[in-house]
């Protein structure tokens, strides 16, 4: 049997193990002969039922069988070989006479027939053939352990008992099409949920188009949704896709599915509805197989009561709601996330965390998180920043963190510990939090920072520059433009 090195060779290189079914014991001798003069093992008997039982004890890669048996009928034998744990490629013989017999074969899931009399090279042929296929199929199995590592449950992080019926919640719906309903608060991993979800489903090789409703001005929305054609509006000089027709075959995730206005909300229902859509400009009718995946941090149901949401387009995507918790509902995650974070941005950033105290971890547990695993993440790496070593203390967290748990501790030791401390390093540290905290306190606008520091908005810029915290303040700050001019 080839082993995992050989797999990755060409297919050609590759020997098979073969299991040979055929009761005239001349044409079996012959076969056996060629094949194995090639390099393959085989394995040979002339009854079905002797077959299965060798393929139920060994695993072969390549069934080569008559399809005609004194035991058992071949379309039965091709479809008890089909549900073995490791099913073998199967490839049927046949004589003239039957050649329909092999066709039912085939569509009970044999791989090909060979009708006889054939020549040594159609037999060498297909063998290769089926060795490819076989090579591709467990290729494909590999794959997809990968993929579920990275997006099943290897991201959705948990050891509480309500976010465990969100993922078997999320097993379940992956392996359908239905349209998916995300319901929690900003930062629970909503995205992530959509992620998993299509990356565990028989979409998985198709794209994932991702739109936030929110943050697309509504004049544009339109088009990113359905594309347009050109000249429908000004600056439309050519026609363009949109994000439907990008996701055909695959998922569409709509996040912030609330903010959608009603015009929008009508066009969408149709899409639902009906599967089509007209580009904005056009008239063509264009057909859509993108399935859905909705998102949104607002109560719809409230929506829908104000008449700010259709009530029909609710009900169209709440077809299975996916409820994701709260940080605070679900406290005993906080380790496991704190740890996830400090491996990745000890990593990423370069720092060496070594773990956090347990009053440190008391501290983190009580915190009532608003901004949920985002804020959470966002701390741990304003911390691999700032600390870069060493173990997480209560004086490494933000004020208001340890302000809501009573932890109102200075950020500078209450006195030179007996081992002496690292004056400069400890200063630097001070500085940085300093900084942080009042951009935090503003905003991150920087200019009202600065007056809070008392020191000049440009001395401010110089010393994010030089503390290589520039791209920490771009990602918290509300707009790229405050980021870097404010």
């Amino acid at each position: 049997m080839g082993t995992d090195e050989s797999m990755k060779s060409s297919s050609t290189d590759r020997m098979a193990h073969i299991l040979l079914v055929e009761d005239e014991a001349d044409v079996r001798d012959s076969l056996k002969a060629q094949l194995e003069g090639e390099g393959h093992e085989v394995v040979d008997t002339e009854l079905g039922m002797d077959a299965l039982a060798l393929a139920e004890t060994s695993k072969f890669d390549i069934v080569l069988t008559d399809v005609m048996l004194p035991d058992i009928n071949g379309l039965e034998l091709v479809q008890r070989l089909n549900r073995l744990p490791h099913k073998p490629i199967v490839v049927v013989m046949t004589g003239y006479g039957s050649v329909e017999m092999a066709v039912k074969a085939i569509k009970a899931g044999a791989f090909e027939f060979l009708q006889k009399p054939f020549s040594v090279d159609v037999l060498s042929a297909m063998v290769a053939s089926a060795l490819r296929v076989k090579a591709l199929h467990e290729e494909n199995q590999e794959l997809r352990k990968t993929v579920k590592g990275q997006f099943s449950m290897g991201r959705l992080i948990s050891s509480s008992q309500v976010m465990n019926e969100v993922f078997r919640l999320v097993e379940c719906v992956a392996e359908t099409d239905s349209t998916v309903l995300i319901l929690g608060e900003s930062g629970t991993g909503k995205e992530l949920i959509a992620q998993t979800i299509h990356f565990n489903s028989l979409r998985r090789k198709g794209n994932l188009i991702p739109v936030n409703c929110g943050a697309i001005p509504e004049a544009l929305l339109e088009s990113e949704l359905f594309g347009h054609e050109k000249g429908a509006f000004t600056g439309a000089i050519a026609s363009r896709v949109g994000r439907f027709e990008l996701a055909a075959g695959g998922t569409i995730f709509l996040d912030e599915i609330g903010d959608l206005s009603p015009p929008l909300q009508v066009k969408l229902l149709r899409v639902l509805q009906e599967r089509t859509f007209e580009r904005v400009g056009g008239t063509r009718t264009y057909k859509t197989d993108a399935r859905v995946i909705a998102a949104t941090n607002q109560d719809l149901e409230n929506l829908v009561t104000a008449k700010q949401f259709r009530e029909d387009l609710y009900y169209r995507l709440n077809v299975v709601p996916v409820i994701v918790p709260p940080l605070r509902q679900r406290v005993e995650d906080i380790p496991l996330l704190i740890q996830h974070f400090i491996d990745q941005f000890n990593d990423r950033r370069g720092a060496e965390l070594a773990g956090v105290t347990p009053e440190a971890m008391n501290v983190l547990c009580e915190y009532s998180w608003p901004g949920n695993v985002r804020e959470l993440g966002n701390i741990v790496e304003r911390i691999a920043i700032l600390k870069r070593r060493g173990v997480i203390e209560v004086a490494d967290l933000p004020e208001k963190i340890r302000q809501q748990s009573g932890q109102t501790l200075p950020n500078i030791p209450a006195a030179i510990p007996v081992a002496g401390l690292d004056l400069s390093r400890a200063v630097e540290e001070f500085e940085n939090r300093l900084i942080l905290e009042a951009l935090e306190r503003t905003n991150w606008v920087k200019s009202k920072a600065a007056r809070l520091l008392q020191i000049n908005r440009t001395t401010l810029i110089e010393k994010l520059k030089k503390k290589s915290l520039a791209e920490v303040v771009a990602q918290r700050a509300g707009s790229p433009e405050e980021a870097v001019d404010a």
